[in-house]
């Protein structure tokens, strides 16, 4: 790729849109056809290429490989931790490109023969190249599950062992993690025909990466301190700095002022307690904390933020104290922020007591203990996640409906772009190999269903629903994603579906969740990959092997790393019985678990159905279909009210969507960092935002990253710890207690 001039603009937006852009390039003539129909993607995208460019290099492999375990190592290791960490591949982005010049600087060029083979190669084929490393950026996708952390399916491991108490084979775990991981491919390869080709499949949340990619290659010429640089000093501040909330003083990692003022009061706990209550005046002042949950607020658009802002005070200060001080569904019988599963009298519920020897619910022992309930926070959190389902689909069709569909029916006959014509000088990818690991993984994933169908409980009709919801919802989902950057879930549908067919087994309900919704993400995800490697003019045979190279990869450590923590700590997962502080509390599974009881192991029916006490929280259903409708036409009626289209409900009524695992101080310091950094210094910093916001994050998670991994390999494995009053993380014990006259539940009062 050749150099370009300055002429790249930024989008601080993984979520979007981009109304917040800095464009710095002239206007571009849209009629020539040297030029993508595309504005934004005419002023990001270089319409260069070097088609001798070396991509197979051993620079390339060296580092994407290493990437891709190192992320897949440390994403799958802080999952169960109580702040979760996900390192995304914007620091080995960044990171690689020292390391590749580097390898270029001293590796010799002579070329190496591969023993019993007429082929050889050159170990430093001349300078570190773009196309080597964007491959290298791809590798690192596949090892954060590209940007979700581990991988989905590991959960269906740790639930069945950790929550449920039961056996399930290392092979049967890994077959599930790598088959949920790879399905999408195949019917997603045979798509980019419709999805990566046209350029009105433009994909928007790539050119993020395309900016970065083009900014970290051009010479700074700007005086001041190098992207490298600040970076390096940064990573080295942050690597540092996590030893004192990781380490020496764990209390900063949520600090409630309120509870300490007030330490003998349940209501002042309750309203102050930034893990176990409504958080008003907690804090943090660790990184860890803040970008545990909804990742790096660095890198959400100001819009976002407000959305979740707007959408999170609606749960949390609104809904929640009225439902709970009212005692809707006996609210004080519970904890008022909880995602645990209580019993009518308030304690908590012993789900193995319900589950019979053959994994399934055992309806007599169901109905001695009594039905299941949550605490309302929870059943609130529900009622918003249903809202958000079908807001999304009104909001798409409301707003971007239009848009869509010319897009989309331009795409079918438009003439090919230049990238799309620049891309043909080189070798397609035969359909054939989509065909074949299409059947190969749908065959794999039924023999390891019917192979392990006493763990698995999920049959081979299961299997077949799950790939066709999938392939089906694929081409309409990546054209809803390909043009606004939304991508509609099938979480809550599958569960739905597969709770109402198998009700009573919960491993069959996530395995079908999985299935039918992972394959999807992960089909939408390689497409948006390979519209990368698109604008990036990277080979697609290269772009395919390294795809599923790094997601096998990935998934082999994703499960070695899961089996090595699920049986050599203790009792992980387990907050009744891990000692005081143990971070090893496995939130993100907690609420993975609980979603296996309430779809699968007792099913919808009998929770939000006709025989379920929260069957009122369906209509929140029909309220999220009509809410962006009402804000569409109110936006028609005042056109001159600029910031009305910028109110997005999917986005402001899925704000509740990781409350539980995610808490309070979690949510609040990511909306205060957020709106220092995409807000304040944006708006009157904006060239020191442009150069240095994308890097201050990648340095502070990787700084972050390699010194709790040090820690825990230092002190974790022997547990050794500071004993003192700032390393008491819970400050706010009484946060968790009912309120409601006669409950008893221990180191609670008796109102």
């Amino acid at each position: 790729m050749g150099q370009v001039q300055d002429s790249t603009r930024d989008d601080h937006s993984k979520e979007g849109t981009h109304e917040s852009l800095e464009l710095t390039t002239p206007a571009v003539d849209q009629n020539s056809e040297e030029q993508s129909p595309i504005e934004q993607v005419a002023l990001t995208v270089s319409t260069a290429d070097d088609p001798s460019m070396p991509v197979w290099t051993f620079r390339m492999w060296t580092l994407g490989l290493t990437s891709c375990v190192l992320l897949s190592f440390i994403n799958q290791f802080f999952s169960y931790r109580t702040a979760p960490l996900i390192v995304t591949p914007i620091s080995v982005q960044i990171v690689a490109l020292p390391l590749g010049r580097f390898m270029a600087a001293v590796l010799p060029s002579k070329k190496v023969q591969v023993p019993f083979t007429h082929f050889s190669f050159s170990l430093n084929p001349g300078p570190f190249n773009i196309k080597e490393h964007v491959l290298i950026t791809i590798f690192a996708n596949a090892g954060s599950a590209f940007g979700n952390g581990g991988a989905y399916a590991v959960g269906i491991v740790n639930i069945t062992k950790a929550f449920y108490k039961r056996q399930m084979d290392f092979t049967a775990g890994l077959l599930v993690v790598l088959t949920t991981q790879v399905l999408g491919y195949g019917w997603a390869g045979l798509l980019r025909k419709y999805l990566v080709e046209p350029a009105h499949m433009w994909w928007p949340g790539n050119l993020v990466q395309v900016s970065l990619f083009r900014t970290l290659h051009e010479e700074e010429k700007t005086k001041g301190l190098s992207r490298i640089k600040f970076f390096t000093i940064m990573m080295i501040v942050s690597f540092s700095y996590y030893v004192i909330p990781g380490y020496f003083f764990l209390m900063i990692t949520s600090m409630s002022w309120v509870c300490w003022a007030w330490p003998l009061s349940v209501t002042a706990q309750q309203l102050g307690s930034g893990q176990k209550g409504l958080g008003l005046g907690a804090f943090s002042i660790d990184w860890a904390t803040t970008a545990s949950y909804l990742l790096s607020p660095l890198v959400a658009p100001w819009f976002a933020i407000v959305n979740v802002m707007v959408g999170y005070a609606l749960v949390m200060y609104i809904f929640t104290p009225a439902t709970y001080w009212t005692d809707i569904y006996h609210a004080k019988t519970f904890p008022i922020f909880s995602s645990n599963l209580f019993t009518t009298s308030g304690q908590l519920y012993d789900i193995t007591a319900v589950v019979n020897k053959n994994f399934e619910l055992d309806l007599e022992a169901y109905k001695r203990n009594g039905p299941i309930h949550l605490s309302t926070f929870f059943a609130i959190t529900y009622g918003f996640g249903f809202a958000a389902v079908a807001a999304t689909l009104t909001h798409v069709a409301a707003f971007h409906g239009k848009e869509i569909w010319q897009r989309y029916k331009a795409s079918l006959k438009e003439r090919p772009d230049v990238h799309t014509r620049l891309m043909r000088s080189y070798p397609e990818i035969p359909q054939w190999w989509f065909f074949v690991l299409l059947v190969v993984t749908i065959g794999i994933t039924v023999a390891v269903c019917e192979g392990y169908k006493h763990q698995l409980q999920l049959p081979w009709w299961g299997v077949l629903l799950a790939c066709a919801l999938a392939s089906f919802f694929t081409l309409p989902i990546g054209v809803i994603t390909a043009t606004t950057n939304q991508t509609p879930g099938l979480n809550i549908i599958t569960e739905y579906i597969m709770g109402y067919m198998l009700p009573g087994k919960p491993i069959a309900n996530v395995c079908f969740k999985t299935y039918g919704y992972m394959s999807m993400s992960q089909a939408i995800a390689f497409l948006q990959d390979f519209k990368l490697g698109h604008y990036m003019k990277v080979p697609p045979r290269p772009m395919f092997t390294v795809q599923v190279v790094g997601t096998i990869v990935a998934g082999t450590v994703n499960m070695g790393v899961a089996w090595w923590l699920l049986t050599t700590i203790k009792n992980i997962c387990d907050k009744t019985q891990l000692p005081p502080g143990s971070p090893w509390t496995c939130p993100s599974d907690r609420v993975f678990f609980d979603a296996s009881v309430i779809w699968g192991l007792v099913g919808p029916k009998r929770i939000f159905g006709s025989l379920g006490e929260y069957s009122k929280l369906s209509w929140f259903f029909l309220g999220g279909a009509l809410g962006p409708i009402l804000v569409w036409i109110i936006s028609r009626i005042f056109p001159k009210v600029s910031w009305l289209p910028l109110i997005n409900l999917p986005v402001l009524l899925g704000a509740s969507a990781n409350l539980l695992p995610a808490t309070a101080v979690n949510y609040q310091s990511w909306i205060i960092v957020g709106t220092i950094f995409n807000y304040f210094v944006f708006r009157y910093h904006k060239n020191w935002w442009r150069r240095y916001n994308y890097v201050l994050s990648a340095a502070l998670d990787a700084g972050l990253a390699f010194m709790a991994v040090f820690l825990y390999f230092t002190l974790g494995l022997d547990n050794k710890s500071v004993t003192w009053w700032g390393n008491n993380v819970d400050n706010c014990p009484l946060a968790a207690c009912p309120t409601a006259p006669g409950i008893k539940v221990d180191g609670c009062p008796v109102f």
